[in-house]
Formats: C-alpha cells, sequence, structure tokens
C-alpha cells in the first residue's frame, strides 16, 4: 500500500506541512509545522516571490526531519475554475476524449492554457439521464510554479489538488457526513478564502473569495495608526491566544466592524448557493484556516447566516502523540492545518 503524500499548503502568510499514518488503528500524527513567508509571497493564489517559498520548505523539512520526497499541494484563487456540468451518457474512454471539447464551453481560457480534470458526480435519472461533473481547470503556469518551487527544495510534487477540496477532504475524516445535510466548510486564509459546501456526500459549490485574516490586521493598523507586527499582536491577543498581551479596546470595535464585513462577504456566497434551488438548505458551517478563531467573526457569520458555526479541528480523529507533540501547540494552531491535513491523507498516484 503506497504511503501517504507530505501535505504541503503553501499559503499567503506561510507553509504548512503535515504528515499522517494510515493505521490499523486510524489515523496518527506523524508531523506538524508551519514557516512564515514574507508578505505579497503568494497573491491571489500566484507565487511571487520563489526563493521565499523555496526556502520555508527547505526550513520545515530540515527542522522536522521530514523522511519521504512525495509531496501533495493545492493551488487556488482566479487561476483556478471549478464547475459542474451535465454531459450526456458516455463512456470513461469517450469522455476522457471529450472532456477538452467540452471545457471550452465553461472556462474563460483556453484549452492549451489549463490542466484540466474531472469527477463524476452523478449519472442517474434524477439529472434527466444525463452524466453530471465537476469539472475543474487550472492554468498550467500556476501548476508549474508551484511543482517548480516543491523540486527545488528537493522535493517531488505527486498530487496538485484544489485548496477547496482538500478542506473537504479534512472534514470528512473527522466527522461524520450526514448524506440528507449540507454543511458549509470555510477556510479563513490570510488573503483569500476558500468556500466548499458539502451536499449528498459531494461537494455542490465552491467559491475562492478575496478576503481573509490580514483584513483585521490591515484595518487595525489604519485606524490606529500602529505598525504591521503590533496591529497582528493585537489581533490575536484579541483572540484570547497570547492573554498576556493588553489589547486597547478600540481594537475590539475594529475587529467587530471587519468580522461583520468578511461575514458578509461569505454570506452572499452561500446565499448564491441557497438561491440555485428552492430546497437547498445548510445546516452547519465549519470554519478553518487562521482567523477561524477570531471569535467576533463566529458571532457575525452566525448572526448573518442564522445558522450555527463552529471551529473545524482537522485533527479530531487524528491521535496525536504526546511524547513527540506538543499537543497544546498542535490544538493551538490545528485551525490553521486543515489545507495540509486534506493534503497528507493524498497518496501518490491518485486521481487529480
Amino acid at each position: 500500500m503506497p504511503k501517504n503524500c507530505i501535505g504541503l499548503d503553501i499559503g499567503s502568510s506561510s507553509v504548512k506541512v503535515v504528515q499522517i499514518k494510515e493505521t490499523s488503528k486510524g489515523l496518527q500524527l506523524v508531523n506538524f509545522g508551519f514557516e512564515p513567508l514574507p508578505s505579497q509571497t503568494i497573491v491571489d493564489g500566484a507565487i511571487m516571490n520563489q526563493g521565499a517559498v523555496v526556502e520555508a520548505i527547505r526550513t520545515l523539512r530540515d527542522n522536522l526531519g521530514i523522511k519521504g520526497r512525495k509531496v501533495a499541494a493545492a493551488i487556488s484563487g482566479h487561476s483556478v475554475i471549478i464547475k459542474k456540468i451535465k454531459v450526456p451518457p458516455m463512456t470513461p474512454e469517450e469522455l476522457e476524449e471529450q472532456i477538452p471539447w467540452e471545457a471550452e464551453h465553461h472556462i474563460p481560457f483556453s484549452k492549451d492554457d489549463v490542466e484540466i480534470d474531472h469527477q463524476l458526480v452523478s449519472s442517474d435519472a434524477a439529472t434527466g439521464g444525463q452524466m453530471e461533473l465537476l469539472l475543474v481547470a487550472a492554468k498550467k503556469e500556476v501548476v508549474a510554479d508551484y511543482s517548480m518551487v516543491i523540486r527545488e527544495a528537493k522535493l517531488l510534487p505527486m498530487v496538485m489538488d484544489v485548496a477547496a477540496f482538500t478542506i473537504q477532504n479534512a472534514f470528512e475524516a473527522n466527522y461524520p457526513v450526514v448524506p440528507e445535510e449540507a454543511v458549509a466548510v470555510i477556510n479563513v486564509g490570510a488573503t483569500l478564502s476558500n468556500i466548499n459546501i458539502i451536499a449528498q456526500g459531494s461537494s455542490a459549490f465552491t467559491r475562492d473569495v478575496t478576503v481573509g485574516g490580514n483584513a483585521f490586521t490591515e484595518e487595525i493598523q489604519k485606524r490606529l495608526n500602529v505598525s504591521q507586527e503590533e496591529a497582528e499582536a493585537w489581533k490575536i491577543g484579541a483572540t484570547g491566544e497570547e492573554s498576556s498581551e493588553v489589547v486597547p479596546q478600540e481594537v475590539e470595535a475594529v475587529i467587530a466592524s471587519v468580522a461583520d464585513g468578511v461575514a458578509g462577504k461569505f454570506q452572499r456566497s452561500l446565499d448564491f448557493y441557497l438561491a440555485s434551488s428552492s430546497d437547498a438548505t445548510i445546516s452547519k458551517i465549519y470554519l478553518c484556516g487562521g482567523s477561524a478563531k477570531v471569535p467576533a467573526l463566529l458571532k457575525a457569520l452566525e448572526a448573518k447566516s442564522r445558522t450555527a458555526v463552529e471551529v473545524m479541528d482537522p485533527f479530531r480523529k487524528v491521535a496525536v502523540d504526546e511524547h513527540r507533540f506538543d499537543v497544546e501547540f498542535v490544538q493551538q494552531h490545528a485551525a490553521e492545518a486543515a489545507v495540509a491535513v486534506g493534503l497528507a491523507l493524498r497518496r501518490p498516484g491518485d486521481k487529480q
């Protein structure tokens, strides 16, 4: 049985690494760590500073003593298009041949500029005898850039996933999936957030929203005229992580106002899904990513969506050896690890 890939999440604020082992007793954590990236290293999912990414990956590899070289990574942003399409019934071979031509009707890029993949969602009478597919197209140059920094760090890119799907992998490995319920999983990154609504065991709606945790830091900086470092410290202090940090009262008000704006952007995407059919509902929202821990964001999203919101724990069903790991550190940073956990569940040779 092939071993799982090294889960490598190249995010806009840091690079996260997770290694997981599948044992007869369940999932077990082998490695976990992250390395910050300078600002503007990744912009809307595109790598602007390749040297900084390579350096961060090498540092993690050396510091964590990572064994193995096979990596699963993820891309997101405007360079990725995800569409649900319907096609007449055909064999897998016919589908392989037809997909590039089919894709031309649905994606705003030339088929020669993108890597195209698809997954069968359903092929029953409910779709009028047609096959329903999930069509994914990613710009070749972005896939090549991610692959290149991984190779430069002396590792091997084996699987290139989409961030919105990796959080679904992490969710399904840790939480029971109730077929008749739809849940939204939102990964709140530094500059980009990924939304995936899971219904009837498959992805019903995905969207990347260009807003994230940096919005809090930038607004604190602007309104209180402080440095980025100070604003970041106050943001973290206000989330209750660093109780020693004395946070000015105005910070709470700034965070609440930004949280309201961010929650509003998420809600607009959820409303778009809910308007897609008369019986569409969302029973629960799970937040992950660095800013999932901002209490004001949970409150604002709960109020706007009138739905229960919970911080997702991607290590909920993963055994963490307290002799090898600082369990408190793992729990404190669990929300940030969701994409990397989803990637660490992939295996070399998986259909991408």
